[in-house]
């Protein structure tokens, strides 16, 4: 490998991802790098994912950028969750919140005494439990400092994208202007030396990081690290998307509405709602998917329909040789859960850990790829679990959902949780315990059993248990202003 240090980081493309690894890398590496940006405003961006999740207000403080300059820039909305409608059998509806449920023991999850309570008729609903979910219901948000509340941003993603670019001139990130033409690899390394621009202008690198978008021209097209394709668990291969004017107060929650051959997103931002339908090819055509999503938005459009197609799966080398990908060259999980932005942070943030300072070396290559394919891997199952336990007889899809093969990752998570409630968390894996439980209940399957230490509570024992974790919550959010009016004074764009 090439052991000469690392000064010149060259960032292929802009987008969300581009300039969110110029922003990390400036500012937390920038003193000992040279960071120049390549894009070409040919070159559209796709510029739609505008949910986000929890983990953003982590990567914002590591680069001390504050909440209010952050929101007034992307038009930004609070973010409590995801409301999923018609999922299970048509005619139904939960939310997947951020926060915590409950209160567990050092045996077992909430979920196990909840489970007993609800045999017993003293239970209310799970996400009665949760602050965070309660208030998604209720359209009420607020900054408290106890119980602290867990919540993510619905965005405008090309202002974001344009907010962290002036965040990263200002800290020495060089922008050129062009379209790459061809790539100069070194004979004997194999590795990436320098980019042609079309005018012929050469950037040299030391380290090049592929943000090209679903083209992946570094990674794939000249490095051909290759793809790893999870179609046949994912099947929705195409999106349409569009933007309306807002007709109501904005909502602190996505919406996420199953269609025939797909789901819909409602996406509200403070002055319009980012609309789109994720479909399968094979069921729905491409006009169908914009008629129906046309028939089901609110509000006069503001742009035209603007299509896309994918290939869910990743790359089977995220880091190969001297050039990591981000962002959709990186891969691509369709947005059920807004995972995309915080793949792009969570592949910046494990480059600056194993940051190849004195050189490019396969141990921390090898490394990278290995935490990038554990986490990619867990959240593609959560994602494939939404679509497998589903009850829906109205059409192909769904069934074909419900039959397909699924890995056996995730048949173990749902049979430990069918079986008795369990869960155990995989390392740094994504989404936790009450992440899986909010969506396994919402789905239909309800625990057979619970944890035997629960029967140390009589019934009037585990009432009062209940009962005390439902009184705080009841009086916060009777505390706690309406989404739209909590924005007005914090953060409301003109």
């Amino acid at each position: 490998m090439n052991t000469s240090q690392v000064k010149k980081v060259v960032i292929a493309g802009g987008g969300t991802a581009g300039w969110m690894a110029a922003a990390a890398l400036s500012k937390l590496l920038g003193k000992n790098l040279d960071i120049t940006l390549v894009e070409s405003d040919e070159i559209s961006t796709i510029g739609v994912g505008e949910a986000t999740i929890p983990p953003l207000l982590t990567f914002h403080k590591l680069l001390g950028i504050k909440e209010q300059d952050f929101m007034l820039a992307t038009q930004a909305t609070f973010k409590l969750g995801i409301e999923f409608e018609n999922w299970r059998n048509g005619q139904d509806k939960y939310i997947h919140s951020f926060g915590a449920v409950g209160r567990d023991c050092w045996a077992c999850g909430f979920q196990h005494f909840w489970r007993k309570g609800h045999d017993l008729g003293i239970s209310g609903d799970y996400g009665q439990y949760c602050l965070e979910l309660e208030a998604a219901k209720a359209n009420k948000f607020a900054h408290l400092k106890q119980p602290v509340v867990r919540y993510a941003y619905h965005i405008n993603a090309t202002l974001y994208a344009k907010f962290l670019r002036q965040f990263s001139e200002k800290l020495g990130v060089k922008r050129i202007e062009g379209k790459i033409e061809k790539i100069e690899n070194n004979d004997h390394s194999g590795m990436i030396e320098s980019l042609e621009l079309a005018s012929g202008q050469q950037i040299q690198g030391d380290l090049f990081i592929d943000c090209t978008g679903f083209r992946g021209l570094l990674i794939e097209q000249n490095l051909h690290a290759g793809y790893e394709d999870w179609s046949h668990w994912l099947p929705c291969d195409s999106a349409v998307a569009v933007q309306t004017k807002a007709t109501s107060d904005p909502i602190p929650y996505t919406r996420s509405i199953a269609h025939k051959a797909g789901w819909q997103w409602r996406i509200p931002l403070q002055s319009r709602v980012g609309n789109g339908l994720v479909y399968c090819s094979r069921y729905y055509s491409e006009q169908q998917a914009t008629q129906s999503l046309l028939e089901n938005i609110d509000g006069d459009t503001l742009t035209d329909p603007l299509h896309i197609k994918f290939r869910t799966g990743q790359r089977r080398k995220h880091w190969s040789k001297n050039c990591v990908a981000l962002g959709l060259s990186a891969g691509f999980i369709e947005p059920l859960e807004s995972t995309s932005i915080h793949l792009i942070q969570r592949g910046i943030l494990r480059l600056i850990q194993l940051f190849p300072t004195n050189g490019i070396n396969a141990a921390d290559s090898e490394e990278f790829n290995r935490q990038t394919n554990l986490e990619t891997q867990s959240i593609r199952d959560f994602i494939i679990l939404h679509y497998h336990v589903n009850e829906r007889q109205d059409s192909r899809f769904w069934r074909y959902c419900r039959d397909m093969s699924i890995p056996d990752t995730l048949a173990h998570r749902i049979e430990l949780f069918k079986e008795g409630g369990r869960f155990f968390h995989e390392g740094d894996e994504l989404f936790g315990e009450f992440s899986w439980t909010q969506v396994m209940l919402g789905q239909g399957i309800m625990p057979r059993s619970y944890h035997p230490i629960v029967d140390l509570m009589s019934a009037n024992e585990l009432k009062a248990f209940l009962d005390n974790i439902r009184t705080p919550i009841k009086q916060a959010l009777d505390a706690m202003p309406l989404h739209h009016q909590y924005i007005q004074r914090y953060c409301k764009t003109d």
